[in-house]
């Protein structure tokens, strides 16, 4: 069965203009980045790219702990921009994260964590709104930005194609983990019980990962890194396709081999 999420669809942005930032977590490395648009027809101008690794102790550590990192993280990004991208005094810098986890939507820019999926344990974080818990972090270290969205990684793809090409209606992520997404009529989500939308669509964030079925290929192998994984007879299509677990299984394909 499909785990189903639903996002606020809000039609053709292709006339964004300015300077935005981004974090992205969901996976063994953390993002940040910085785009400038240049409005219609113009698309992206200048984008600014920094990878972090995770320290492994955070992703079972506590929300603070973690969030107080991606808050530093994105503070000394910011300080090496210098005055270069200084915004006008009225306005406030905007912030979209990416948060590639479970999460149920309450509005454009806020969520809870329903469940961790990866190596990801933070127990104190499940059912709290996500965004909270970074507001908080940034507020700490007197950092004055605005998270104005929070997405996933797949439906933050299915934006970039969107500003690209206004007919893009789906997206598909396959890396470290894997996920689809689609435009869907609003009145044609049997799941969704809000207000409709003012463009009567919505894009439905499917956490395919989460699939099993009895008719998927399952081998011993696979079974095996399943049933020693953090979470096992959970995200079961993920485990067979995603790049998080192809390195285990081609191990133990080999170790038979030899034995």
């Amino acid at each position: 069965m499909f785990s189903v999420f639903l996002f606020s669809y809000c039609g053709s942005r292709m006339d964004e203009k300015g300077t935005y930032y981004a974090l992205h977590l969901g996976g063994t490395n953390f993002r940040v980045l910085r785009v400038q648009l240049g409005g219609k027809g113009s698309g992206i101008l200048v984008h600014k790219v920094e990878r972090q690794p995770i320290p492994p102790y955070l992703m079972t550590s506590t929300s603070e702990d973690l969030f107080d990192f991606i808050a530093d993280t994105l503070n000394q990004f910011i300080e090496k921009d210098g005055n270069s991208f200084d915004l006008p005094a009225d306005e406030r810098r905007q912030l979209g994260f990416t948060f590639s986890f479970p999460v149920r939507q309450t509005s454009a820019n806020s969520g809870y964590l329903v469940k961790w999926t990866k190596e990801f344990s933070i127990k104190d974080l499940v059912g709290k709104v996500v965004t909270t818990c970074l507001e908080e972090s940034l507020v700490k270290i007197g950092l004055d930005i605005r998270v104005a969205t929070l997405v996933n990684d797949t439906v933050g793809t299915l934006a970039l194609g969107h500003f690209h090409d206004e007919y893009t209606i789906a997206a598909v992520v396959i890396g470290t983990r894997t996920n689809a997404c689609d435009v869907e009529r609003t009145n044609a989500i049997i799941k969704y019980q809000g207000l409709l939308t003012n463009s009567g669509s919505m894009v439905v964030n499917m956490e395919w990962g989460n699939f099993w079925s009895s008719h998927l290929p399952k081998t011993s192998y696979g079974n095996d890194v399943d049933a020693e994984s953090p979470n096992p007879y959970d995200q079961g299509f993920e485990k067979m396709i995603s790049g998080m677990y192809l390195g285990d299984i081609v191990r133990r394909v080999l170790l038979r081999m030899a034995q």
